[in-house]
């Protein structure tokens, strides 16, 4: 392969800005895609798909969708934003759905005597979470993915769409809804409607382990026929924490940087290169947020406090204690700190005068924290190394 071929190769083989929607593209995940395939398969059964911003959950969407495109299933995806209603939401889905219209009704059956409209027409004035029962009931299978769920404000939305997912299921009609959002989707669902339980898989979606991680990496370097050193592979796995935006982003750049200088063998210093190309290239929100979280006139310890705390241990759903800053930030500065010395930097990062770039939950002396964009827990180690507080190897492997 010559080096056009693999530059071309490569920037096909990565997606950095944009989710993945094909199954070969996509690593891992087996047990959250078959979870909610089977959900798919049952008539009355919905699912939701909930974790951490960045971990991937739109490409998850995207792949059950190909596939369920590929075994006779109608496909409608949408997003919500903060001005979406119940009526706004079904009639952006519904216009996503086209039918069949004749003197018998609406359907799927194709024919000449048969006119192809959308399903919107087909709408009331008014749409209620029984008027959707009534229409879907008439129709083959369904898949609906309403993506960015916990982006909906309207309260009286949410107890719709519970009251909706509840009626669907106890008609057993053959649409299924896969709801993709944050923890907090979850909570609001099912505080509507306890019996909604029963219908909805709750599908965690967690940060990618290491070995999904490699995979990435080691399946997009085999489409332009290069291979990764064990140190630079490590390196792109630590620094994206979990995170398939980064391992996409820096795979890329590091495996350009070597075909671009003929080699086949992507190296350490080539993951160096692709820090700073992604920290040069890094979206203009990100050093903003960065930039007002650390930033003061004075002398301060807010930039080395925010970096401990993106190398802090962290339970499954991101979050850190105080303690849990004491011995990467000790590290950073090279003298033991106790929590007394720092505890003002966490609250800071909690307030709106430094972002809040952080999220306190829990009660005083019992607080956890966590990155509210984990995108920026990268950012901020690689920032890090950038301005030499820290080693690529003081990031845990």
């Amino acid at each position: 392969m010559d080096n056009d071929a693999r530059l071309l190769a490569l920037s096909r083989a990565f997606s950095p800005s944009a989710p993945i929607d094909q199954r070969s593209l996509f690593s891992g995940r087996i047990s959250q895609l078959m979870d909610v395939m089977n959900a798919v398969a049952q008539k009355g059964q919905h699912a939701i798909l909930f974790g951490e911003r960045g971990v991937g959950k739109t490409s998850l969407a995207r792949v059950i969708s190909t596939i369920s495109q590929g075994s006779e299933t109608t496909v409608a995806s949408v997003n919500c934003d903060p001005t979406t209603t119940f009526d706004s939401l079904w009639r952006k889905i519904a216009r996503e759905i086209p039918i069949a219209t004749s003197k018998g009704g609406i359907g799927f059956t194709a024919g000449t005597s048969h006119q192809v409209s959308s399903l919107a027409n087909h709408l009331p004035e008014t749409v209620t979470p029984d008027d959707i029962r009534h229409l879907f009931s008439r129709l083959r299978k369904i898949l609906i993915v309403i993506d960015e769920f916990d982006r909906i404000t309207d309260g009286e939305t949410s107890t719709l769409m519970a009251d909706t997912v509840k009626t669907l299921s106890d008609h057993a009609v053959d649409t299924t809804l896969l709801l993709v959002g944050v923890a907090d989707s979850v909570e609001v669902l099912i505080s509507e409607h306890q019996s909604v339980e029963r219908a909805l898989i709750q599908i965690r979606m967690p940060r990618m382990s290491r070995v999904e991680l490699n995979d990435i990496v080691e399946g997009g370097l085999k489409k332009a026929n290069m291979t990764i050193s064990v140190e630079a592979r490590q390196k792109i796995a630590a620094l994206s924490q979990g995170l398939p935006h980064y391992t996409h982003l820096l795979a890329q750049n590091a495996a350009q940087r070597a075909a671009i200088t003929g080699r086949s063998e992507v190296n350490a210093a080539d993951v160096r290169a692709a820090i700073d190309n992604a920290l040069a290239k890094a979206q203009q929100s990100t050093i903003g947020i960065y930039h007002k979280a650390t930033n003061s006139p004075r002398e301060n310890l807010y930039p080395q406090v925010l970096l401990a705390c993106a190398m802090a241990e962290q339970d499954n759903l991101g979050y850190f204690a105080a303690v849990d800053i004491r011995a990467p930030l000790s590290k950073i500065m090279g003298k033991a700190y106790d929590i007394p010395a720092f505890s003002q930097h966490l609250n800071a990062f909690c307030d709106p005068g430094r972002g809040p770039v952080l999220q306190r939950t829990g009660s005083a002396r019992r607080y956890r924290f966590r990155f509210i964009n984990p995108l920026l827990q990268p950012y901020v180690l690689m920032n890090g190394i950038k301005r030499q507080l820290i080693k690529e190897t003081d990031i845990p492997v």
